[in-house]
Formats: C-alpha cells, structure tokens, sequence
C-alpha cells in the first residue's frame, strides 16, 4: 500500500488555515470525518474517490491530533472492483476501523474493516445485495449502554414502499445482521438520506427525508424514528415538520446536483442540554428559509416527541439570491451547535466553507469563514450526471472542530481541511435586536483574570473587526474577522498567555472605529 504523508506546523488556528489532508491526483469528493471514542487524537476520514473509470473509497488517518495525515486513495479490502464510493467510516469501541461503502460494479451495501490503523482490510462483505445507496453508520461508543459497541448501518431500500432500512454488527463488521425495515413511507412519497446518530442514553434515532415521488420529487417533510432496544423496533413519525428541500439536478447558477437530506447530532456533554437533539436541512421556500436555498435548524428537547420552530442558521440578507447547501453538524465538548456549509453569499458564482455556531441551543447563530479560497462547483467526470458530491463532513476533538470538504482549487477536486480551534472562536450573538448604531461597550470584568467579556452592537451588516493590542500597540489577538449581521455580540478574551498589563481593544465595523482600554492583573 501506498502511504503518504502530510504535515503542517502547529499553529493557533484563529485564521482557520486550509490544507489537504492527502495530496494526489484523484478527484475526493463526499467526505466524512469520525474521533475514536476513547482515543482523541485519532481521526478517521474517508472519501469517494475516482481515477477516470476506476472507484474507491479514500483512507485518511492521523494519530497525533491532525498535526500529520496518512492514507491511500484506495481501499485494498478485496475485491478491488467491488467498491463504489459513497463512505461510512466508524472506529467502534475496539478502536478497530470500519467503512461501508456501495458496491460499485457488484450491486449492494457493504463493508471492510482494519485492526491496524488502515494498513490492510478485510474482505468486502455483503450487507445488502439489493440496494446501492448512500449508507450513514453509525457506533454505540456510551459505554452504560446496553448495545455499548454495536455499529449500525441505516439506507434507503429501492422498493415499495421505499423504506429506511439498518443491518447491525456486534463484532466490528466481521459478520452484519440481517436487513430490518424501520418505517413504511408515506403515500407516494420515498424515504431518503437517513442519518443516525446514538444518544447519551443508548438509545438510536435516525432521521430522514419523505421526498416526493412524482416532480418536483423535493423534500417534503422530516421523518424521525426512535429505538430503544438496539435497533430491533422502532417509534415512528414519518412527518416530525414540514420542510420544503432544495432537491435538484441542476442547482444554478452553479449547475450540479443537490439534495436536502437532513444531517443530526445529540448533545453528549452532560451539560443542561444533554440529550437534545439537532437536526439541520437545507431548505427553500418556506419559512424560515428564503427564496435561495438556506440552512434551516430544528431541536427536540423531549427525545424527539416535539420538535422547535425552524431557525435559520446561515446569517447573511434573506433572499439576497445565494446558495447554502449541504450542511453538516456535530456537537462540541462545550455543548455549543456547529455547521458548516457551502455558501456562495461572497460570489456571483463560487463557493467558499462557512461555520455557524451557536451556544444557546440554536436560537442564535454567528457565522465564521472557514475557507480562505473560492471555488467554482461543478460537476466531475464518472461520479454521475451533476455531481460534485452529496455531503460534507464535520467532527469535534481536543477543543477543535474539524471540518472536511471538496474543492477543485488545485484544479482536481479534494478534500480540504481548516481545523478551528474553538478557544479562537470567541463570539456568541446575544440578541437580534438592532440597536441604532455601532457601538463598542466597556470591558467585564475589568480588571480581569484571565477571561474578559467585550460587547459590541452591530447596525449594519457587513464586514467587522475586533482585535486586542499591547501597549506598544502590537497586534496580540483577533477576536473577530469576518462579516456579521445587524445584532448584539459578545466575544470573549482570555489573557492566560499575556502578562499582567494595559491592553487596548478596538472594534471596526464599516466606518466605525472605537478602541477602549483593559487591564489584565494577575
């Protein structure tokens, strides 16, 4: 096998500093990214891969918290011909890797999996020899729980009535279940794109799209289904809300084929939200999303029995005519709700990475630029009429997010990387409210140590600075560097690494200009 390896100095990612995870010349698109549950400096990645007519699916690991990657544009598992793309990477409570993947050539759902970090796979075996889908595993890593370790594997099943389906393994995909159907379909419609996602509880939920069969065959409403005993019965609720998905073979102006299949993730942190549970589509033509696609966001705080009011996630002008697409969404250590997107709000026509977060449970959001390139999507040759991939990938280790995308920057498409360390992301919008002008608020406490808040009020949308200095006027932090919409903010400045001293704080915004003095004491 083939190892490459990648390296980049370890720096304080406040600028969120892009690079590939593994260089080459094959087109990687459809990225998932996965943390070993008891180890978190060991990642797991995986891509769609093709070299002309050739098909795999991409192994990328790092063991040392992302600082070096390694992998292949290949998985060995036999037969070589038998993969077909479409990714599920998991590393289960053993810390042995498993992927799933379609079956390229050989029609069906199967999997592989390596007990020594991805140097060999086993054989491909065959979970489903009558689907070929895009299949979301995922592992039961709560180790109270009764199933602690069994991996899953939900699709959709090509026949009426279209069901979502799961196959389990209890001995890290050496041997797969038989197939069991969780739901039955509403009345002409299909259920596509599940995700699952396990509880603090052990308990699974999978959720999905009802999407239409007849045109405009989008994404008409959330389906939602609860298990209790490991996946062998399900709760059902075929329509949990409404959406209104952005289903489409030609997404313009960019031209490539998109979906609205729903992403979820559940609060583990033991916090006060523990146990919620998020779920995000993109949407159009329904309130709260406007006329273009944008990110919309929904949360159950009762194990999905009700569900909130819609949230719109991405903060750019309403119906301003630019796409949000493909989210995806994970929980981080402090309970706070991250999603990143493609977003072409910057372009007339391309594309760059954005991350919303929130920390109040997704009633508000601030949006952060993760890329520091702009893309150009289109389609790629042997991937299928439109596609340039159907997911993104996102996950949350030592205090960092990690998000994984494709784009054609190097003139191939590949997966790229900008991990985000969250001490950098120091911003939470603490009111909607429009005050009627820019304004920089004193410092709190103050003195401080280490940590001190700063608020400022934002009346226009548009691009916003908040940097701290020494009094030497040196640039020692930034705080904010990106464009915000009209609201109040907080961002916090933790002094643990400063001495003791006066310091300065100024807020640009449009032509507002205000600093103020701080003094950190320790």
């Amino acid at each position: 096998m083939l190892l490459m390896l990648v390296t980049h100095s370890s720096l304080v990612f406040g600028q969120y500093p892009n690079y590939r995870i593994y260089p080459s010349t094959s087109n990687q698109i459809e990225p998932s990214i996965v943390v070993h549950p008891t180890n978190p400096d060991i990642m797991f990645a995986s891509a769609f891969t093709i070299r002309l007519s050739f098909r795999s699916e991409g192994i990328y690991l790092t063991t040392n918290g992302g600082v070096n990657w390694f992998g292949t544009d290949t998985c060995n598992g036999s037969p070589i011909s038998n993969h077909g793309g479409d990714p599920g990477p998991i590393i289960d409570k053993n810390g042995n890797l498993i992927l799933t993947h379609q079956g390229g050539f050989i029609l069906g759902m199967y999997s592989n999996y390596s007990t020594n970090m991805g140097q060999t796979w086993s054989s491909n075996y065959q979970i489903a020899g009558n689907d070929q889908d895009k299949g979301s595993p995922a592992t039961d890593n709560i180790a109270s729980s009764q199933f602690y370790g069994r991996t899953y594997l939900v699709w959709t099943r090509f026949t009426n009535p279209y069901p979502v389906v799961l196959s389990y393994t209890t001995n890290s995909g050496s041997n797969w279940s038989g197939v069991i159907q969780i739901n039955n379909s509403l009345s002409s419609r299909q259920s596509v794109g599940p995700m699952m996602a396990v509880g603090p509880d052990g308990k699974n939920y999978v959720t999905w799209a009802s999407a239409l069969l007849s045109s405009p065959f989008n994404e008409d409403c959330i389906g939602f289904a609860v298990s209790s005993n490991g996946g062998l019965n399900w709760s059902v609720t075929e329509c949990a809300y409404d959406c209104n998905g952005i289903k489409s073979s030609s997404l313009a102006p960019w031209g490539v084929r998109v979906n609205g299949y729903p992403q979820i993730d559940i609060d583990k942190t033991g916090g006060t939200r523990n146990g919620w549970i998020y779920i995000v589509t993109a949407e159009k033509n329904l309130s709260p999303a406007g006329t273009d696609p944008d990110i919309v966001f929904h949360s159950s705080s009762d194990g999905g029995n009700t569900w909130s009011a819609g949230v719109r996630v991405n903060q750019d002008p309403l119906n301003n005519g630019k796409n949000q697409i493909l989210p995806a969404i994970t929980v981080d250590g402090f309970g706070g709700i991250n999603v990143i997107y493609f977003d072409g709000r910057n372009s007339a026509d391309s594309a760059q990475i954005y991350l919303s977060r929130s920390t109040n449970g997704g009633s508000n959001w601030a949006d952060y630029l993760v890329s520091d390139h702009k893309f150009l999507p289109k389609s790629i040759s042997g991937a299928g009429s439109g596609n340039q991939g159907d997911n993104l990938g996102l996950t949350y280790t030592n205090n960092k997010l990690w998000p994984v995308w494709m784009d054609d920057y190097t003139g191939v498409y590949q997966i790229w990387t900008a991990p985000i360390d969250l001490n950098s992301v120091s911003i939470s919008q603490i009111s909607s409210n429009v005050p009627g002008d820019f304004r920089l608020e004193q410092n709190y406490p103050n003195p401080f140590n280490p940590v001190t808040n700063l608020e400022f009020g934002i009346s226009e949308p548009g691009f916003v600075s908040l940097k701290v200095y020494d009094l030497l006027g040196k640039e020692v932090s930034v705080l904010v560097n990106e464009k915000l919409s009209p609201g109040i903010y907080k961002s916090t400045f933790n002094g643990s690494n400063f001495a003791s001293g006066v310091y300065f704080y100024k807020l640009e915004a449009d032509n507002f200009v205000q600093t103020k003095r701080m003094v950190l004491l320790k």
